[in-house]
């Protein structure tokens, strides 16, 4: 027996990271949730077109939601049983076909069939796609993750960008145009598909190809770090939805500036995820999430305490940046947590746990219409604190790779 650290110094193989395969499913990433994005901003042209009420609207989106993040530790735990790279493609193409059916639909139970299919493809893509990066990732496993995971940011990102001039020039029907992009890339993976599949061959393998690894899997960590998760996706939605409003109705700015004020705060998010996985592999995956939530609170509360604009959008740098610094140090904490259900702890991380998390957005709009912005942003600030005193509890995860069977 050698532990992960030793292997990764000792083996060729585990020090080798395979950069191409990496960058080719950040891009099939991007590709995927580039589908996500589109259908909020596809929801004003559904309702013109079918004459559809705000419920109705919001419905297409819970089922993209549920579809697309409760289900994925379902396919997290068929990945894990039965290794299925194949599942990368599939998702794809799904998730790109849904979005193009939706355009043509005729009705709206046809749309949000349509919708939820897109989801299902989306769900999964993600855990098999997680669990290849992560075995093709060497010594550097959050640097790696935050790669792949930037990419699904920037799809999520350019989503709207992408889909409202295409729709505003060919309608609804325009969104069949998007399954151009997923095809092509589907294509791609599919003939990368024995070189993804191959991924984990320096490690050790059991019956029916799964990844075998000698050690006591930490259930007790795993659920105080998917509790960590849920409490910093709490925050994520809520400066989200918040921010422009509280830029507006607060500090007093324009609906434009609320919209730039939002940008800023996700550009850092993109620097914020990529600096935390350069700072995970160099010091530990604890250490950085403990000093990004305990640091996001303070963060925040200088933030309310503004009443510039200028002072304001500049503290949405660091805030971003200690806000996202975690996102791909939870997944790869999750798999080294259960080493053996590293599909699973995908699906829990990037899924379940950042749904449940954008759930309770009610709650704290219902807090907002009774009490204020600034009272509901003065509650969000105060929850990193908490998810910071969850991260104390967790252990550096210590992961003991079998030798080769």
């Amino acid at each position: 027996m050698r532990s992960l650290a030793q292997t990764s110094i000792d083996s060729p193989q585990a020090e080798s990271i395979d950069y191409k395969s990496i960058a080719l499913l950040s891009a099939a990433h991007l590709t995927d949730d580039l589908n996500q994005g589109v259908v909020p901003a596809m929801l004003p042209f559904f309702m013109a077109a079918n004459h559809l009420t705000y419920a109705a609207a919001a419905g297409l989106i819970l089922a993209q939601t549920l579809s697309s993040s409760v289900v994925q530790p379902l396919f997290g735990l068929l990945a894990d049983r039965q290794p299925s790279p194949w599942l990368i493609p599939v998702g794809l193409g799904f998730a790109g076909l849904g979005v193009a059916l939706s355009g043509l639909a005729p009705t709206y139970g046809l749309i949000f069939a349509a919708i939820a299919l897109s989801g299902l493809g989306i769900s999964a893509f993600h855990p098999e796609a997680a669990r290849r990066v992560r075995y093709l990732s060497g010594s550097r496993q959050a640097t790696t993750m935050s790669l792949f995971t930037v990419g699904g940011m920037a799809g999520f990102a350019l989503g709207p960008l992408a889909i409202t001039p295409i729709v505003i020039e060919f309608g609804l029907h325009g969104a069949v145009v998007l399954a151009l992009p997923v095809l092509v890339m589907s294509i791609a993976l599919t003939y990368q598909l024995p070189r993804l599949a191959a991924a984990h061959a320096s490690l050790s393998i059991g019956t029916r190809g799964r990844v075998l690894v000698d050690s006591a899997e930490q259930w007790n960590d795993f659920v105080r770090l998917t509790v960590m998760v849920v409490l910093r996706s709490m925050v994520f939605f809520g400066l989200n939805t918040f921010i422009p409003l509280y830029w507006t109705h607060v500090l007093g700015g324009t609906r434009t500036g609320g919209g730039i004020a939002l940008t800023t705060m996700l550009a850092a998010v993109t620097v914020g995820t990529l600096l935390g996985g350069r700072l995970a592999d160099r010091y530990g995956r604890k250490i950085v999430i403990v000093i990004a939530m305990g640091t996001l609170a303070p963060l925040l509360l200088v933030f309310l305490s503004q009443h510039g604009l200028t002072s304001a959008g500049i503290l949405l740098v660091p805030v971003g940046i200690a806000l996202a610094a975690p996102t791909s140090v939870v997944v790869v904490m999750a798999q080294e947590y259960l080493p053996n259900r590293v599909g699973l702890a995908a699906g829990v991380t990037l899924g379940l746990s950042m749904t449940i998390g954008g759930l309770m957005m009610p709650l704290f709009g219902s807090i907002a219409d009774h009490y204020g912005l600034t009272t509901t942003m003065f509650l969000l600030s105060l929850v990193p604190l908490v998810s910071c005193a969850v991260s104390l509890t967790l252990h550096e995860p210590g992961v003991i790779v079998s030798e080769p069977i």
